[in-house]
């Protein structure tokens, strides 16, 4: 279970960090930043904080909606960042991942002094002081935090994309390339949020280009 032993260790304004879709067929991939200003945060919210995968769906939406009503207190911070299918082929996936960590630093209303960044790598150039947390997220609640904000809100777009391209199941899968979505590649080919550099997307391309 995640604790406040990382951000205590660092005595100094520290945010979390997590992105939620790398692997997906389709979509934007999304990051989440998370200042907790004031540790003394409900106790059901706490308790409850955890690696967003681990978690159910319903849970990770009551959990989102408890995340931003303390935001309305005062006593976190916000910030949400992505970047476009268009953008992850341009630059690949993981460039456009350090990209939407820098875009959620800048949509927080303060820059934070240090960040905890989920995973094994840090992106060049960031804003701030950085440290990558390998299962960050079972590690640290602010990174724990920013894992929901970021799963919830992307799953969200990813609902709301579904209504405009409904062959593929967005709503069930997010863009991962389960049976329904496949289906809907054979049956409709691709949308324009498909990423074009992935492999199964790009082997459709080739064969109807063949």
């Amino acid at each position: 279970m995640p604790d406040f032993e990382l951000e205590n260790s660092l005595n100094c304004l520290v945010v979390g960090i997590d992105e939620a879709g790398r692997g997906p067929w389709a979509g934007p991939v999304v990051a989440g930043a998370v200042i907790i200003k004031d540790k003394n945060l409900p106790k059901d919210l706490l308790s409850q904080l955890d690696d967003s995968k681990k978690l159910t769906a319903k849970k990770r939406e009551v959990l989102f909606q408890k995340l931003f009503e303390e935001q309305e207190k005062g006593s976190i911070l916000i910030g949400i960042g992505q970047a476009s299918a268009q953008e992850i082929d341009e630059i690949n996936i993981l460039q456009a991942t350090f990209l939407t960590m820098k875009r959620a630093v800048a949509a927080l209303p303060m820059m934070p002094e240090f960040a905890l960044i989920d995973g094994n790598r840090l992106p060049k150039g960031f804003p701030c002081a950085a440290k990558a947390v390998i299962k960050g997220d079972a590690r640290s609640f602010s990174i724990a935090a920013a894992s929901i904000v970021a799963k919830v809100y992307r799953d969200r777009l990813m609902s709301e994309l579904a209504q405009k391209y409904p062959y593929y199941g967005f709503e069930k899968n997010a863009g991962y390339g389960t049976a329904l979505h496949i289906e809907g590649l054979k049956s409709h080919g691709i949308c324009p949020e498909h990423r074009k550099s992935y492999r199964p997307i790009a082997e459709i391309l080739q064969q109807n280009a063949a």
